[in-house]
């Protein structure tokens, strides 16, 4: 019975690693998303670099769903510019 016993802790002990094996490439994913995302962020001088259409607003120029790159300028607005507001939301309770 000393052989069963060392298999199934061979077989806990492999499915650990996988699991820790998994939780580190999942980190490693976000870390690189939220680098990735600050990155932007600081070349582009916006808190949001990137953005989607969600209403049908800016037809015919862009569709729903579009993603939009984004980047601040110190040039003044002109016609044909796309401006995009920042809207805190307040929560009332």
């Amino acid at each position: 019975m000393g052989w069963v016993s060392d298999t199934v802790d061979s077989i806990k002990s492999i499915k650990v690693r996988e699991v820790l094996h998994q939780l580190i490439v999942l980190g490693m994913i976000v870390t690189t998303a939220l680098i990735i995302w600050k990155g932007l962020m600081c070349i582009t001088g916006t808190e949001s670099p990137v953005v989607v259409v969600l209403s049908g607003s800016m037809e015919p120029g862009f569709q729903r769903g579009d993603i939009l790159f984004l980047t601040m300028s110190k040039d003044p607005i002109r016609s044909g510019d796309i401006v995009v507001f920042n809207i805190d939301m307040l929560i009332l309770i």
